[in-house]
């Protein structure tokens, strides 16, 4: 009797331990999240998608989406970057005979090396990134050296990582992310590409709608199923349908008819042009591009 009081105590200790590590202790932390603020800025993230928008995540759901793409940004560090922002007085042609002649410090002979490689067949185009290092020291000495000729320059801090490299995103993605998302569909297997910014990298919603019915008509040898059930394809009424998709001969319907996307596909394409984790927060800083001077 005794031992198995002690058996019924221990149960229910750990019991009890695993709901509230497992249960309470995310809902404490994360249940009562709201939205942060934009680093260096008075705005709030995330923003409240459309109706649309909304909608078109249940979408995405339901076709399974998320088998294949993620959303959800990785990285392994950051590090300064220097960037170019404005010539002044001085040309492409001087500014480039300027790195490689005046930095001879052996102590910053790398560093010098990478700017000069940088600049091979740079033809003047701004903003221009010149040198990236974890060193942040070496950076500002840079961009010291560089404001003595009269340019400009920036230093910021950017995250680094394959998924960055890619441009898929320019920060880990966070919780704060996901607050408006129902379910959130981070995903698991990239047999595609990562979602969490495809609403910078390809904003248009014509463009996403052609995707989804015709993968291979906008990039070559694409793996992605089409998802022609999203569409309808009809006799071409009086006037045309002002949402028919205007695709190259080889993907299109027979002459006299056209492809109308539905109202799923519209949505789809609404939430997909709103996956935009391109802000910088407290929880994953970065320091937006500059613009040129």
């Amino acid at each position: 009797m005794k031992n198995g009081f002690s058996v019924f105590l221990a149960s229910l200790v750990a019991l009890g331990a695993s709901w509230f590590g497992l249960v309470y202790g995310p809902l404490k932390q994360l249940g009562g999240a709201k939205e942060t603020v934009v680093l260096q800025s008075d705005a709030k993230w995330p923003q409240q998608r459309t109706g649309d928008a909304t909608l078109g995540l249940q979408v995405y759901r339901s076709v399974g989406c998320a088998a294949c793409h993620t959303e959800q940004v990785r990285q392994t560090g950051v590090a300064c970057e220097l960037t170019l922002t404005g010539l002044g007085v001085q040309k492409p042609a001087d500014f480039i005979a300027f790195t490689k002649a005046l930095f001879v410090l052996p102590e910053l002979a790398s560093y010098t090396n990478a700017i000069a490689a940088s600049l091979d067949g740079w033809n003047g185009g701004l903003p221009k990134t010149l040198l990236t290092s974890s060193d942040k020291d070496v950076v500002a000495e840079m961009a010291d050296r560089l404001k003595a000729v009269g340019v400009r320059s920036e230093t910021r801090i950017v995250a680094t990582g394959a998924d960055i490299t890619r441009g898929w995103g320019q920060r880990q993605s966070v919780a704060a992310d996901y607050l408006y998302d129902q379910p959130v569909q981070l995903g698991g297997l990239r047999a595609g590409p990562d979602l969490s910014n495809i609403g910078v990298r390809s904003p248009d919603l014509s463009w996403q709608l052609q995707h989804l019915y015709a993968p291979r008509s906008l990039v070559n040898n694409s793996t992605m199923p089409a998802f022609r059930f999203l569409f309808t394809v009809r006799k071409i009424g009086a006037p045309a349908a002002p949402d028919a998709l205007v695709l190259p001969k080889e993907f299109a319907p027979a002459d006299g008819y056209e492809v109308v996307p539905t109202a799923d596909a519209k949505q789809l394409a609404a939430y997909l042009v709103s996956l935009k984790n391109n802000v910088p927060l407290y929880e994953a800083p970065f320091t937006p591009i500059p613009a040129a001077k």
